[in-house]
């Protein structure tokens, strides 16, 4: 599996991580199926594994896919050494639904129920999202006192702006942003966050890289992707994931996994090359 760097930090990731939400919401596979499903992904060269204290069914089910993935870890008979978990906080569950709470005692609570269930210092800690009611600095002041305590290595930010993602930096060291992109979500291209996580070192990863879970099981309504990855003898999906890795030298796609299946499928677009002309081609396809 080729590795990336994330950020400007020194420490080198997979260059294809996995979101592992799905393996938590209503509806989650068995436990034994999930931890395969974790398990297959490390024996397959992935070390980047993305997560949430908000990936659960509910507020009483909070912390469930942590959980879940450092039982997976300590369970693994293989070196788990170079693994990356990056973590967020900053959303709730009430009855399955989500919504926001950037308040600095909430941050510093969850955080600190993480680093529990990690054993260490979390490894990348993001702020989920900003929270209307409370100013982002509070919020991030939360984070770089975590950093100061040793709680955290590294800090992330999700669902930010370039404004936001500049006041951020204002208050601790920012090394990545979490921002849904996929040819049918270009917002983080138009407003350019991307071009700013190339400018300014960041990792980029772009969480939904294959449109959700609607979007990826209707690629026949897009011609080019599909001519394309019948050219190239691929599925449209890793054909997608491809597009992204060809980019931007700071994307690191993060696909959500429930199945084996769809992970074997997807690892492969590490591989994959693309020409100029194809990733015109697939730009065009969902406009």
């Amino acid at each position: 599996m080729r590795t990336t760097e994330l950020g400007s930090t020194g420490v080198e990731a997979s260059a294809l991580g996995i979101g592992a939400m799905h393996l938590s919401l209503e509806g989650r596979p068995p436990e034994d199926d999930a931890i395969g499903v974790l398990h297959r992904t490390l024996d397959l060269g992935v070390t980047f594994l993305d997560t949430a204290d908000s990936y659960c069914r509910n507020e009483e089910d909070k912390h469930h896919n942590e959980r879940l993935i450092r039982k997976a870890l300590d369970a693994y008979e293989g070196d788990t050494s170079g693994v990356l978990v990056a973590t967020k906080g900053g959303l709730m569950r009430p009855g399955g639904r989500w919504t926001r709470n950037g308040h600095p005692d909430h941050l510093r609570a969850t955080i600190r129920e993480s680093h529990r269930i990690f054993g260490g210092p979390i490894q990348l800690w993001q702020h989920h999202a900003a929270d209307p009611d409370v100013p982002l600095e509070d919020s991030l002041r939360a984070a770089k006192e975590a950093v100061e305590e040793g709680l955290i290595r590294y800090v992330g930010v999700s669902n930010y702006s370039v404004e936001k993602i500049k006041r951020a930096r204002e208050v601790v060291e920012v090394v990545s942003v979490q921002n849904e992109y996929s040819p049918w979500q270009r917002k983080p291209e138009r407003e350019g966050v991307i071009e700013y996580c190339e400018r300014e070192g960041l990792t980029f990863l772009p969480y939904s890289p294959l449109g959700g879970k609607r979007r990826a099981k209707s690629f026949d309504a897009y011609p080019a992707i599909m001519e394309i990855a019948e050219g190239k003898g691929i599925s449209p999906q890793r054909l997608v994931l491809a597009w992204l890795l060809a980019k931007s030298p700071c994307i690191l796609p993060i696909p959500g996994v429930s199945r084996i299946e769809t992970l074997v499928d997807s690892v492969p677009a590490v591989e994959v090359r693309l020409s100029e002309d194809e990733v015109r081609r697939i730009d065009g396809a969902a406009g």
